[in-house]
């Protein structure tokens, strides 16, 4: 399997204004992996309607730290919501972990959400319930489409910007003002 000649991987996808699939109006999805049979990515600026601490609480992981247990955990697509998906800082190994970019990693595995409710995880993560795919093709078609803008992956929009703000904002580090494109309608 061979790498397609624009891999995506370590970017994010913007959805334009137009884009009227409600599992991806408004969305940014971060594209973790990307190749001849298709693309697989998280979608980082949707809430779901649990907490980490329900989700640590339902697989047993005990957790003092209230601030975690808050965190939301996100929709991250309509592919396999049953699992979880961690996308996080760091260096340090985990069970299944794909690298996405330069210190950018993600995480199917019990073991990172462990040490983070044990206070040794990662210094960034988030978790996401589902993920989005594309197969072959289906994501360069949806670009030539004009379905979603690429941004380059981006640590602080990731894990620094409040989720209502990460679409106009990856939008605005290419230089896009989404609120001006035609087919937006609405307000912020």
């Amino acid at each position: 399997m061979s790498a397609p000649q624009d891999n995506l991987a370590n970017h994010l996808l913007v959805a334009l204004p137009a884009l009227a699939d409600p599992n991806f109006s408004r969305t940014v999805a971060l594209v973790c992996q990307h190749d001849d049979d298709g693309a697989m990515g998280v979608v980082v600026n949707r809430p779901s309607e649990y907490t980490l601490g329900q989700v640590l609480a339902q697989m047993g992981i005990d957790s003092a730290d209230a601030a975690l247990c808050a965190r939301p955990v996100l929709h991250g697509g309509p592919v396999h919501q049953e699992r979880g998906f961690v996308i996080h800082d760091g260096d340090r190994g985990w069970d299944s972990s794909l690298k996405v970019g330069e210190g950018l990693y993600l995480t199917t595995s019990r073991d990172v959400l462990e040490a983070m409710a044990a206070g040794e995880g990662p210094a960034n993560a988030l978790l996401a319930l589902g993920c989005a795919g594309w197969g072959a093709g289906q994501l360069e078609h949806e670009l030539a489409e004009n379905t979603w803008l690429t941004v380059p992956a981006d640590k602080e929009l990731l894990f620094g910007l409040p989720l209502d703000s990460r679409w106009q904002t990856a939008a605005h580090r290419i230089g896009v003002d989404l609120f001006r494109l035609a087919g937006y309608s609405g307000h912020a």
